[in-house]
C-alpha cells in the first residue's frame, strides 16, 4: 500500500525540527516532504556575525538533503492550499507549477520582515532577515568605508562613516554591537579615513533589548555605550530620503546606511489561508492543530500556539519556540497515526543569549544573569548546540577571528549603480547621484 503523505511547508525552525523529528519517529508509517524555496536551513541567530564577517555564510547554511535522512525535499514556494481536496500548490524555482497531495499538512512557513508606514523606508533601507541581505550589508559597509577614505570632503565622509540601525532587540542591538567593532577595524586598515566611524541605534521603547530581563538591557546597553555607539530610545525615523533619515525627535542625520531591524511579521502566506488569525497568525491549539481541520497543523512564527504558562496569552515569535514546537508537531503527527500519544505544548523559557561582538555578552540562563566572558561562554555554547549542523566550521571561524586579523574585501554582490542608492531629485548631494 502506498503510504500517507505528509506535507510540511517551510524549513525554518520549526519545519525543519518538525521533518527531523517525523523521519526519526513515524519514516516507516508516513512519506515526508518538507517543500521550501532553498535548499537549506538557515541559522538565522549568528546573521549579524556574517555582516560583520565574523562567519563565512556558508556556516549558516544547513543543506536539506543529507541531513534529513528519509526526508523528500522539494525547492518551491507554495502559493496556495486547497483545504478541502487537500493539495499544497507551488512554483518551482524557475517558475513552473507544481503540486503535492497531503494526508497531513505542517504549516511551517514563519515570518518576514515587518514594515511600518514611513516615508522612504520601502526604498533606501536595508533590511536584515536572510543571507542574502546580510551578505549585501557586508559588502555596503565594506565598500562605505573605502569610498569614505577616498573623498575629501568632510560631508561626504561623514555620511558614508554613519551608520543607522532602527530597532533595538536581539538583531539591532547585535547588527549595531558587533557593526562598530567592524567598522573600527575596517577604519584602522584605512589612514586616511580622518573620522571615526559612528553607529546609532534607535528604537521607540525606553531600553534596549525591551523584550528581555532588565539586567540584560543594561548589560548591552554598557556595552554600547564604551563602544561608542550613539543609542536613542523614545526615537525612530520619520522619513527615510537618498542622502539620510530624518528622525522623529526632528534631527536630520546624513547617512548612506539605513538597517531595518523593526521586527518581523507572519508571512502573508497565512492571510491568504482563509482561517482564523490572530495578529496574522494562524489560530491552533494547545496540541497545534488548526480548528475544522484535524489533518492540518501550524507551528512557529506562522502559529498563535496558547502559551499555557501564560494562559490568555500566545507563544512569542522566537528561535526557542519554533524549534520546540517543530519537534512536538512531529510527535502530534506520528500520534495521529497510531505511534504514541498526542501532547499540549508547554514551554518554560530556560533563559536568552545575546551576542554583543568581542568579548562581550548577555545571558541569563535558567534566569542567572551573565555578562563578559561567561555569558559569551554561554551564548557561544548554546548556538553551537542549537545549530543542526556545521558546529565544527563555525567554532573554527570563532577561533580564526579571535586570532587573526578579519578579511575585509567586498565580495562582489553589490552592482556598481546600486550604491550610492539611485535618486532622481536634484537636492541629492553629488557623491549620492
Amino acid at each position: 500500500m502506498t503510504k500517507p503523505r505528509v506535507v510540511i511547508v517551510g524549513a525554518g525552525f520549526a519545519g525543519y525540527h518538525a521533518a527531523k523529528t517525523l523521519a526519526r519517529v513515524a519514516r516507516d508509517r508516513a512519506e515526508i516532504v518538507l517543500l521550501n524555496p532553498t535548499d537549506y536551513f538557515l541559522y538565522l541567530p549568528l546573521l549579524p556575525e556574517v555582516a560583520a564577517g565574523v562567519l563565512e555564510p556558508s556556516r549558516l547554511s544547513v543543506p536539506l538533503t543529507g541531513t534529513l535522512d528519509g526526508v523528500r525535499v522539494v525547492i518551491g514556494e507554495a502559493d496556495r492550499v486547497d483545504l478541502h481536496n487537500r493539495w499544497v500548490h507551488y512554483t518551482q524555482p524557475e517558475g513552473d507549477p507544481g503540486q503535492l497531495a497531503y494526508d497531513r499538512l505542517v504549516l511551517a512557513v514563519g515570518s518576514v520582515n515587518k514594515l511600518l508606514p514611513i516615508p522612504g523606508v520601502t526604498e533606501y533601507a536595508h533590511g536584515f532577515r536572510g543571507l542574502p541581505e546580510a551578505l549585501y550589508l557586508h559588502d555596503h559597509i565594506v565598500r562605505q568605508i573605502e569610498l569614505a577614505q577616498l573623498t575629501r570632503d568632510p560631508a561626504e565622509q561623514s555620511a558614508r562613516s554613519t551608520f543607522v540601525v532602527v530597532g533595538a532587540g536581539y538583531t539591532g542591538t547585535e547588527v549595531a554591537a558587533h557593526g562598530q567593532l567592524f567598522t573600527d577595524a575596517l577604519a584602522a586598515q584605512h589612514p586616511h579615513l580622518d573620522i571615526r566611524p559612528r553607529w546609532m541605534l534607535l528604537d521607540v521603547a525606553p531600553r534596549v533589548l525591551p523584550e528581555l530581563d532588565q539586567r540584560m538591557s543594561r548589560t548591552a546597553q554598557r556595552v554600547l555605550d564604551r563602544r561608542g555607539v550613539d543609542v536613542r530610545m523614545g526615537t525612530s525615523v520619520a522619513e527615510a530620503t537618498p542622502d539620510g533619515v530624518r528622525l522623529t525627535d526632528g534631527e536630520y542625520v546624513p547617512t548612506c546606511t539605513l538597517v531595518w531591524c523593526v521586527g518581523v511579521r507572519p508571512d502573508p502566506f497565512v492571510a491568504e489561508l482563509g482561517l482564523r488569525t490572530e495578529k496574522g497568525r494562524l489560530v491552533v491549539d494547545e496540541y497545534l492543530n488548526v480548528p475544522g481541520f484535524p489533518e492540518v497543523y501550524a507551528c512557529g512564527d506562522a502559529a498563535a500556539v496558547p502559551d499555557l504558562t501564560r494562559p490568555g496569552q500566545v507563544c512569542t515569535m522566537t528561535a526557542q519556540h519554533a524549534q520546540r514546537q517543530g519537534r512536538l508537531v512531529a510527535h502530534n503527527v506520528a500520534a495521529s497515526y497510531g505511534q504514541g500519544r498526542r501532547r499540549p505544548y508547554r514551554h518554560h523559557d530556560l533563559g536568552f543569549v545575546v551576542d554583543l561582538g568581542g568579548r562581550d555578552a548577555a545571558a541569563n540562563p535558567l534566569k542567572v544573569s551573565l555578562s563578559g566572558l561567561p555569558a559569551k561562554a554561554v551564548t557561544r555554547g548554546y548556538h553551537l548546540l542549537a545549530m543542526p549542523g556545521n558546529r565544527a566550521r563555525v567554532g573554527a571561524d570563532w577561533m580564526l577571528d579571535a586570532t587573526l586579523p578579519r578579511p575585509a574585501v567586498q565580495l562582489g554582490l553589490i552592482p556598481a549603480n546600486a550604491v550610492p542608492l539611485e535618486s532622481t531629485s536634484p537636492e541629492v548631494p553629488a557623491y549620492r547621484r
